[in-house]
């Protein structure tokens, strides 16, 4: 028999993603990977496992371990473990920091991420600082300040599209003993490794673009040192808190990987077609989007992002709320969702989900960015944009 794709050495990620990190299931020969849908595994008359390590589902089962190791191997870590959401992820990292603790986080970041932090630092007598990451200087004032057991970073970040510096800020990070989480769902691995910066944790939604098809919730994060402390921790919450993906969505997320570089590819090339002519419409005050040449950190992007600079951007339409709103009523090939990473194109009025206190400009649409011919979004954009 063959060997599998995953038992040769040097091959490209795009090669391992098409066989979904690992060729045939050994048992039968098929070329897709089997589901298998057991909570419970038997044990011999010893009453040891038949197969080692499988006891309970939560946190033996065979296609997390196929699905992780693929993951990993594309941002360059140790290990990654799978939660049953990106929030999930994320609130596994953030609990790792102890009540007295601190949390530096990057403002202006997804609200999600946001609101949980807040709420969840409050509760346990954690103290959270927000600041401004893409502002390095300044970043590195408030880091001497508040001396953070963790600092959280989200790049590109999530709608404002700016970018920290995440190899100054490690070396921050290392200085200081303290955890650095990265976020990088919208630039995905193939775009943006934080660990080869120097990041301890990234964490992705899988829910996005790994999965890439909007039928699913998931979370990954990705170590570089699995013997750390914090890796330890989110482990075991994953296991004993019981956050874990189930076997179908876990088949589904390696199912939607198989495509990943394909869909990357043409989503990243749409991005950069529709941004530059957005630009340069009458109609748009400012295109938020690191792959421009007059985005504020546009060289920075270029020296930590390979292959595009990912499928998300922000819109300020000129006017005022009620031109927003307009502009993303008259899309006919957007869809009007909250969402990225998936195949169709979105539309979001940001403010309407967050609301007042959140910092959104009201004229401001976030335009994720699908697999679509290009032309036809650039159109859609125009007749939208020109109604105005």
């Amino acid at each position: 028999m063959s060997k599998s794709p995953t038992q040769s050495a040097g091959l490209h990620p795009d090669s391992l993603l098409a066989h979904a990190g690992g060729g045939f299931d050994p048992a039968t020969g098929a070329v897709v990977p089997p589901i298998q849908t057991a909570t419970t595994f038997v044990r011999d008359e010893d009453y040891q496992p038949v197969l080692a390590g499988h006891i309970y589902s939560r946190d033996s089962n065979t296609l997390y371990d196929k699905t992780e190791k693929l993951i990993a191997s594309l941002e360059e870590g140790a290990q990654s473990r799978l939660f049953a959401s990106g929030m999930a992820a994320i609130a596994a990292i953030i609990r790792s920091v102890k009540p007295g603790g601190t949390v530096l986080a990057q403002s202006g970041i997804y609200w999600g991420t946001t609101l949980f932090l807040r709420k969840h630092c409050a509760r346990n007598n954690i103290v959270l600082v927000e600041a401004d990451a893409s502002d390095l200087e300044a970043f590195r004032d408030e880091f001497s300040i508040t001396q953070p057991d963790m600092v959280w970073l989200e790049v590109p970040s999530n709608p404002f599209l700016k970018v920290a510096d995440i190899r100054e800020i490690s070396k921050l990070c290392k200085r200081g003993n303290a955890v650095l989480a990265v976020d990088a769902t919208a630039a995905t691995p193939l775009i943006l490794k934080p660990l080869a910066f120097g990041a301890d944790l990234v964490v992705h939604a899988a829910t996005k673009a790994l999965n890439g098809h909007s039928d699913l919730l998931g979370g990954v994060v990705t170590v570089a040192d699995p013997a750390s402390e914090t890796w330890t921790f989110i482990c075991e919450e994953r296991q004993n808190a019981g956050a874990v993906l189930g076997s179908f969505e876990t088949w589904l997320l390696l199912r939607g990987l198989r495509t990943l570089a394909l869909r990357v590819e043409r989503m990243n090339a749409n991005a950069i077609h529709l941004a530059n002519f957005l630009q340069t419409h009458t109609n748009v005050e400012a295109v938020l989007y690191p792959g421009l040449s007059n985005h504020p950190q546009h060289e920075l992007a270029k020296s930590q992002m390979t292959g595009g600079f990912g499928s998300l951007m922000s819109v300020l339409v000129k006017g005022n709320e009620g031109s927003a709103l307009k502009v993303a009523g008259n899309l006919d090939v957007f869809q009007r969702a909250t969402s990225l990473g998936g195949t169709e194109s979105l539309v979001e009025h940001r403010y309407t989900i967050e609301g007042e206190g959140s910092g959104i400009p009201e004229n401001l649409l976030r335009l994720s960015i699908g697999i679509e011919h290009g032309p036809d979004l650039v159109a859609d954009m125009d007749q939208a944009l020109t109604s105005i």
